[in-house]
């Protein structure tokens, strides 16, 4: 099934304009669940969706209000490392985008690279860096989304980032900016990788994201996202990392996620 039969599956089956969405990551599926739920569909429900394997992600799609707004959740998102094909990975923001979504925000569980920002940090993305050996353009240019060769300067839009720095400031929250640097996994990151692409600049690393934000950028979706640091890279440690420390600064740090998202989709 082709995206746009998706996209008019569900548009029939929720009714109404949605023009916002976001992809919760690792650790952070519970923040759909604060806000009035009016409708939860599973992925397994959806034509052409496939499942999610990763940890912690409940495969839903909900639909919520929030700040007096309809707003589309997608708890857990489908990685490349799964063994799902790159079009599979980013087969959700294609229909999003031909929903009529205008704004994705996107989140995700990251490795530090910096000292400066340990686990419990909350990272405004504001570039990547795409090492995960594939781009999800390649192929054939579907010219009803957008064109061949998109551009990806300010790829996080810094009007929406300028928005929640204000917003984190109200509120009292420490908020970072940084490069995100994504692999494709599954296996966790060298030291002497993680050396590498601190000295390239990168601040924080993951397996997931940057196909998506391609994506967006090329159907013409605004983006704003933010990584949730749950531990140090090799860098810093030798232990082995745990997705229960995954879990536990994911879910710290994503309430005051939440509050800063709140507070934005207010300003839509």
């Amino acid at each position: 099934m082709s995206y746009r039969d998706t996209a008019k599956w569900l548009s029939a089956k929720l009714r109404g304009q949605i023009d916002t969405a976001i992809i919760l990551g690792t650790g952070l599926s519970d923040m759909a669940e604060a806000f009035p739920q009016l409708e939860v569909v599973p992925y397994s429900d959806i034509p052409g969706f496939v499942q999610s394997t990763a940890p912690s992600h409940k495969g839903n799609l909900l639909l919520a209000e929030v700040a007096g707004r309809t707003v589309l959740f997608l708890q857990g998102r489908f990685h490349y490392y799964e063994g799902h094909s790159i079009a599979q990975v980013i087969f959700p923001t294609r229909v999003l985008a031909a929903m009529g979504v205008k704004t994705l925000i996107v989140t995700n569980a990251a490795g530090s690279l910096r000292k400066a920002m340990p686990p419990g940090s909350i990272v405004q993305i504001t570039d990547h860096i795409n090492f995960m050996g594939i781009n999800p353009l390649v192929g054939a240019n579907d010219d009803a989304l957008g064109e061949r060769f998109p551009s990806m300067n300010q790829l996080y839009d810094p009007e929406y980032g300028a928005r929640c720095d204000a917003i984190a400031a109200r509120h009292g929250i420490q908020t970072f900016k940084g490069i995100y640097i994504g692999v494709s996994g599954p296996s966790l990151e060298t030291r002497a990788e993680c050396a590498a692409f601190a000295t390239w600049g990168a601040d924080l690393v993951g397996m997931s994201t940057v196909p998506e934000v391609i994506a967006a950028r090329h159907a013409g979706i605004r983006v704003l996202a933010y990584s949730i640091v749950t531990n140090y890279s090799n860098l810093f440690h030798e232990e082995a990392h745990s997705q229960e420390e995954i879990r536990h600064h994911a879910g710290i740090a994503g309430r005051q996620l939440q509050t800063i998202l709140s507070d934005f989709i207010g300003t839509l």
